[in-house]
């Protein structure tokens, strides 16, 4: 895989969701590799591209999904007043990625409310909705069912698992994009 941004790291290995142990991983990578001499990153193609580049093709998953998929929009901006995926605080992250109060990492939250944005809507619904877990009325937008647009460049490989879980995602999703395609490098 080329590496267009810095030719001295080099991946070693794919370390798949990290879940609730999100922090505590990160902590094991300070360990093993030292503090600054590891990161993540994402494959695309034959590129290697920074997180922040990974989480605009992640929302561009959604962006898709949602025009392409109208009865899905209309449904959501009509009924929710704002989405939550971990905790109804999420709210508070607005359109921005790095705020991350919770335990584990919300993305497709930011992902939906950027993606409804970009088509030019906003909720007008009555509450807020819940949008991971099956039981929620919002389970139609996890990030675990929605098709990702370039299905094509998702690593087919094995991962790592350090969260100590099955992926509880489907294949060809947002979410398996995410997952599959992170990468571990280290200075070399």
């Amino acid at each position: 895989m080329i590496n267009f941004y810095f030719m001295e790291w080099k991946t070693v290995e794919r370390p798949g969701y990290f879940g609730k142990k999100r922090d505590e991983i990160i902590a094991s990578f300070d360990k093993k590799y030292g503090e600054s001499r590891w990161r993540l990153m994402y494959s695309f193609g034959d590129c290697v591209i920074p997180r922040e580049i990974a989480i605009q093709v992640y929302e561009d998953g959604y962006y898709e999904f949602l025009r392409k998929e109208k009865t899905t929009l209309e449904w959501l901006i009509s009924t929710a007043s704002e989405v939550y995926d971990t905790a109804p605080s999420n709210v508070e992250s607005g359109f921005d990625y790095k705020i991350q109060e919770t335990p584990n990492n919300h993305l497709h939250d930011v992902a939906i409310r950027r993606a409804v944005a970009r088509l030019g809507e906003k909720f007008r619904g009555d509450h807020l909705v819940h949008v991971r877990w099956t039981d929620s009325e919002g389970f139609r937008l996890s990030p675990g069912i929605i098709p990702f647009h370039l299905p094509h460049l998702i690593f087919q490989g094995e991962i790592n698992s350090y969260s100590g879980k099955k992926p509880w995602w489907r294949a060809n999703t947002v979410e398996d994009f995410y997952q599959r395609n992170k990468i571990l490098q280290v200075k070399s």
